[in-house]
């Protein structure tokens, strides 16, 4: 995730798709993670059976882990 700042000097996030990891500022957004419009679409007419379907699903498990391992670290940093 980038941090840039706007014309009117505030901070923002610029995300990538976890899955080709081109930086967007839309699309789906699954736990706070996006998936861009582009490869929504091909996951959407890849069949279940193929090479295209295990590597999209393998991307967006991996991203929704380190959202929850980052999310835990989170909470046990404010614990203490």
């Amino acid at each position: 995730m980038l941090i840039t700042k706007s014309a009117e000097g505030r901070l923002m996030r610029k995300q990538k798709c976890i899955i080709c990891r081109k930086e967007l500022n839309s699309g789906i957004i699954i736990n706070g993670r996006v998936i861009c419009k582009a490869c929504e679409k091909r996951l959407l007419s890849v069949g279940l059976n193929t090479d295209f379907y295990d590597f999209y699903r393998d991307c967006i498990k991996k991203a929704m882990v380190q959202t929850i391992l980052n999310e835990r670290t989170e909470v046990q940093k404010n614990y203490k």
